[in-house]
């Protein structure tokens, strides 16, 4: 097809910490990925990794950007500004008596991110500073009890002065949260008036944001949090992700940015929620690999993902990833869906220290990103991180990082690497190196295995999706000896997570907090009138999402709508999130077939034995999805070559330090490999944006689909 009949349509962005992927499909299928170091311009970064990519297909932004029909962006950029407190200055309002609860936060705070052996010491534990100062929250008299019946009005007066101080005293955005607000929204909306009203007549143009708008649900630490985040994080982020749309327009893009949202689905830069994509980046590729294993045929996925910062893992079950509702992130606890993910701080840009208590080896939790190491100069990194590990190891070829636009320096990652971790260990420069490498594999080879089992799993059920800037690296060393069913590496696994972006569908999902408890002594009256409720809700919710569709251009008819349901056993403290299936409640006799969809997903996510229906059954919240469905990449296909991998893929050899020897491996070049080409290690095999390390004891296969598959050689 030329390029009139064969446009490009769709443009996948992950803005890492580290590097900036962009993942571009044609009106075909067919795709292709950029990478770029991000910086502080991240729209440069962008259109920088979006020239790296559309040189593949001798193409220009230029040319591309004004035929395209949408791009969906993921980032840190939000997350970032949280943990480094560098948001919107906000003020908060809340119930009198209260002012203090945003800053004594949940127990649980104080120890979010901690490995085990600091939380289960108290001194160890901390809190971060609060996102809002005691000095800018304000109490209202009110007060709404566990029922929802007004005890004290409202005094609205208190609020009007309330919101009067904290405009005055610079406050750039005004957070109300009340207690029990979730159950009666009426005090809330009269305060968020009353600031709203107060700062027009001081002539001040202020964000107010009222819990019940966006998060109306239970649990006050987390909603509070939630809605501070609004204000304090996601409004800078719009206007980062806005300048990133007019930079796209600027070359003649004519889409919608859509940025990928915590639930997996893709939300407008415009939407009202916009801090549901504070994590977005990992949440691309869980939903990548699920569109992948669903075209495939890998119904269990355990989803492994290295990026210079982080380790990020999901699980995918039956072709299904769990939601957690009330997840965290942050070190915040949070009232937002988000896919269930766990995370640890370390990465391949990880730095390396000795620590001076244990003269042990130290990992992160920070890292140099987009820096990269000692070993690049311009960087401004005197502190030793994985990366330079990897390149005097020979594991990382320096003429050719990121396609040899940066200019590293191996002698300065030597000399460091010595100084500072080698000479204090009496350990030769190699050694130290090889530790490192070691200890990083081992502490998420660890992870990968707690949270398998954690969840009642072993490793024996899935294969291993590793992917990431630094998957490949670290494949081998991580799920060594796991028992996975086999360990699988895209080709374009730097890019993954960008590719997730592009295999997400339009997607907006909004929540609400009901009470409804059925034990086996309820009347059908009482069952008839808990399917009133939950379907009341899901209209109420069904309003809001058509809504946010309608603003970016979309009639009613052209979404599909998904009602769900957050079901618990009566008595335990957690629940489940099940899509309904029914679209619509007509009476009790609804309500079984509500309980045996809680039934069958109870038994897949814990196990059959673990039911405990003689407890009864509680429904805890409202939840109501509605999706376009959007044009998805095409799993490459291609025909199988034989196992000798050609000549002109061969690059040489290259010196590899490996238990304690050094020995040649072969080098490949990794879009030269056919499939069906067998691989042995010592091998390297490296592409512009990644490089997938096989050392000796283990070889490789590239199948059709153009994934690598890695064999612990027996």
């Amino acid at each position: 097809m030329n390029q009139l009949t064969n446009p490009v349509e769709v443009l996948g962005i992950d803005a890492g910490g580290t590097m900036t992927d962009t993942f571009f499909v044609r009106a075909d299928g067919e795709f292709v990925v950029g990478k770029a170091q991000s910086n502080i311009n991240e729209s440069q970064a962008v259109l920088e990794s979006s020239t790296d990519a559309l040189a593949h297909w001798d193409r220009k932004v230029e040319d591309v950007f004004p035929e395209m029909v949408t791009c969906v962006f993921s980032g840190t950029a939000m997350l970032n500004r949280v943990v480094g407190r560098k948001g919107l200055r906000t003020g908060l309002i809340v119930s009198k008596g209260f002012e203090d609860f945003h800053r004594m936060g949940r127990a649980i705070q104080s120890y979010l991110g901690y490995a085990f052996e600091d939380r289960i010491h108290l001194n160890t534990h901390r809190y971060d500073e609060p996102l809002v100062d005691i000095k800018d929250t304000r109490g209202v008299t009110e007060r709404v009890d566990s029922q929802g019946n007004v005890v004290i009005a409202v005094r609205l007066h208190e609020a009007r002065e309330a919101a009067r101080e904290l405009i005055e005293q610079g406050c750039q955005a005004i957070v109300i949260s009340l207690l029990s607000s979730y159950l009666y929204e009426d005090h809330e909306k009269a305060v968020r008036d009353a600031c709203k009203e107060v700062a027009r007549e001081m002539g001040v143009d202020i964000p107010v944001f009222a819990s019940v708008d966006y998060y109306p649900v239970r649990k006050e630490s987390h909603r509070t949090n939630t809605t501070i985040l609004e204000a304090y994080a996601a409004e800078p982020s719009r206007a980062t992700l806005g300048t990133i749309s007019d930079s796209m327009k600027a070359v003649g893009g004519q889409f919608d940015l859509r940025v990928m949202a915590s639930h997996g689905g893709t939300i407008s830069w415009k939407a009202k929620e916009l801090a549901r994509s504070l994590v977005s980046g990992p949440i691309g590729g869980v939903i990548g690999a699920k569109y992948l294993g669903e075209k495939l045929g890998y119904e269990n996925i355990a989803c492994s993902d290295i990026g210079g910062t982080s380790f990020d893992m999901a699980l995918i079950t039956k072709n299904n990833f769990a939601i957690h509702k009330d997840g965290d992130m942050a070190r915040l606890v949070l009232s937002l869906p988000l896919v269930a993910m766990d995370t640890i701080g370390a990465g391949a840009g990880s730095f390396v220290r000795i620590d001076p208590h244990a003269n042990a080896i130290k990992l992160g939790p920070d890292s140099a990103g987009y820096r990269v190491g000692t070993c690049w100069p311009e960087g401004g990194v005197d502190t030793v991180s994985v990366t330079d590990c990897h390149i005097i190891l020979g594991y990382l070829n320096p003429e050719n990082f990121l396609g040899g636009i940066l200019e590293l320096d191996v002698d300065r990652a030597r000399r460091e690497i010595k100084r500072q971790i080698a000479d204090p260990l009496g350990l030769s420069v190699e050694d130290a190196a090889a530790g490192v490498i070691e200890l990083l594999d081992l502490s998420l080879r660890q992870h990968l295995r707690a949270m398998i089992t954690g969840k009642g799993y072993s490793p024996t059920d899935f294969v291993c999706f590793s992917y990431g800037g630094g998957g490949p690296v670290h494949a081998y060393g991580y799920t060594k000896g796991l028992g996975f069913k086999e360990t699988i590496v895209p080709a374009w696994a730097a890019g993954f997570s960008a590719f997730g972006c592009a295999t997400a569908d339009f997607e907006y999902r909004y929540d609400k907090s009901v009470d409804i408890g059925i034990t086996d002594e309820s009347t059908q009256g009482e069952i008839a009138d808990a399917t009133t409720t939950l379907q009341a809700a899901w209209n109420e919710l069904r309003d809001k999402v058509l809504e946010e569709f309608r603003i970016n251009g979309f009639k009613d008819e052209e979404v599909t709508l998904t009602p769900g349901y957050s079901m618990q056993y009566l008595g335990q403290l957690n629940d489940l999130e099940i899509d309904s299936p029914l679209t619509v409640l007509s009476g009790a006799e609804d309500w079984d077939v509500l309980v045996q969809s809680f039934n069958d997903t109870y038994a897949r996510v814990y196990a059959d034995a673990a039911r405990s229906p003689e407890l009864g059954y509680g429904i805890t919240g409202a939840i109501m999805r509605g999706s376009v469905v959007t044009k998805k990449p095409n799993i490459p296909e291609e025909p199988d070559a034989g196992p000798t991998p050609s000549e002109e893929s061969r690059q040489g050899t290259r010196p590899f330090y490996y238990e304690k020897e050094w020995v040649d491996a072969d080098i490949f070049k990794m879009e030269l490999l056919q499939p069906g080409n067998e691989v042995k290690g010592p091998a390297v095999i490296e592409s512009d944006a990644t490089t997938y390390v096989v050392p000796p004891g283990f070889e490789t296969f590239l199948d059709v689909n153009r994934l690598f598959h890695l064999i612990e050689s027996k």
